[in-house]
């Protein structure tokens, strides 16, 4: 069984997952640019599709991608740290489920290209994959991304809130996203 059929079939948090089980992931051996981001929300959880909401469309401006190339499983490996949606909790929805990483994404990684770019989405991925900078803020991650590159480029969750968060860091928007669109760029 393929890896991807395997997740597709995994119920392995089915009980603490409140609308069901569908996990959402999309990658390829070929893809050299990796977006890991928290959990599906509501949309993506009816739709199947990863990202395929406002916050994607955050995520695609960002970075320079249009839905095209960012579908396109072959370039972009859409991998969240937990594959169903995990259900609201008060001020937006529940943490990604824990079992998921540990279970998944080591295998998903093996068969990724080694020179590949992870954008690390939000405060679980950097956490799970910084873990040497997990005393700094987010902001300061972020701030700092040029020492995680050429590997990992750690960015804010691109939620509504997001839009509050670069209105207070306009150097975001000044010297990250170009950076991070070049990166993308080489990658993709």
């Amino acid at each position: 069984m393929s890896i991807q059929r395997e997740i597709a079939a995994c119920t392995l948090c089915a009980e603490h997952l409140p609308h069901g089980v569908r996990p959402v992931t999309s990658f390829s051996p070929t893809a050299r640019l990796l977006v890991i981001g928290q959990a599906p929300g509501s949309k993506v959880h009816e739709s199947g599709i990863p990202w395929d909401d406002a916050s994607g469309d955050r995520l695609r401006d960002w970075t320079g991608l249009s839905k095209e190339q960012m579908y396109d499983p072959a370039k972009v490996a859409l991998v969240p740290m937990g594959f169903c949606y995990p259900g609201k909790a008060s001020g937006g929805d529940k943490p990604p489920r824990p079992e998921c990483a540990p279970r998944w994404h080591d295998l998903i990684l093996d068969i990724l290209p080694q020179d590949r770019l992870t954008l690390l989405v939000g405060t679980y991925a950097q956490a799970r994959y910084l873990p040497e900078a997990r005393k700094l803020s987010m902001t300061d991650r972020i701030r700092e991304f040029r020492q995680f590159l050429p590997c990992f480029l750690p960015l804010p969750h691109p939620a509504w809130r997001s839009t509050i968060w670069m209105r207070r860091n306009p150097w975001f928007e000044a010297e990250v996203i170009p950076e991070l669109r070049q990166a993308v760029a080489a990658h993709a």
